[in-house]
């Protein structure tokens, strides 16, 4: 059972492969993982400005499917806590404010440096890139994050991924630990 809760920040939403692996690795069970709709609204706002090719409808589906999918992911009642929260980025507030409100452990992230480690130290949360959360998962139970990982790349249909591909997808993703790992221990030769 889940022993800890993070809460996935707009920037590791925004990318469709890693959302994907972090919506299978969400329902391992091994952590709990949280967002707002303020952080759906903002992914979503991000790829359509960048992907005319997707429709809001579209977008929406996978907003819909992800609050069903994962249990208790959605944060609530923490926008009182966004004006007395001070960080380098004003419009990241609510993403720790959501992070404080959920009991959070961790903010998983690419944007580092707007979490500064002292702003979220009294709260007992720290920012995590995303290349180092799924380390930390791998350690936490290989077995159960290689079924996640093989059950991710089984479910890619549009197109369809070799090992090989799907592992290059998680470099270019920013992620070459993770990569790494999983090619040793899911995807051993």
């Amino acid at each position: 059972m889940a022993n800890f809760t993070v809460v996935y920040d707009a920037c590791v939403l925004y990318p469709a492969p890693l959302r994907d692996l972090l919506m299978h690795l969400a329902l391992t069970d091994l952590f709990r993982a949280r967002w707002t709709e303020d952080i759906h609204d903002e992914w979503i706002r991000n790829v359509l400005a960048n992907r005319p090719d997707l429709t809001r409808e579209q977008l929406e589906r996978t907003r819909t499917l992800m609050n069903a999918n994962v249990r208790d992911c959605v944060v609530e009642g923490y926008r009182d806590l966004i004006p007395s929260i001070e960080l380098p980025d004003p419009d990241d507030r609510h993403v720790l404010a959501a992070a404080i409100r959920a009991r959070a452990d961790a903010i998983v992230t690419f944007n580092l440096d707007d979490f500064p480690a002292a702003r979220l130290q009294p709260y007992g949360i720290e920012a995590q890139h995303p290349d180092e959360f799924i380390q930390h998962l791998v350690d936490l139970n290989q077995a159960r994050v290689c079924a996640a990982v093989q059950e991710h790349l089984q479910s890619l249909r549009n197109p369809v991924k070799t090992r090989d591909q799907y592992l290059d997808t998680l470099l270019r993703q920013g992620l070459p630990q993770a990569a790494a790992l999983l090619r040793a221990h899911c995807f051993p030769a």
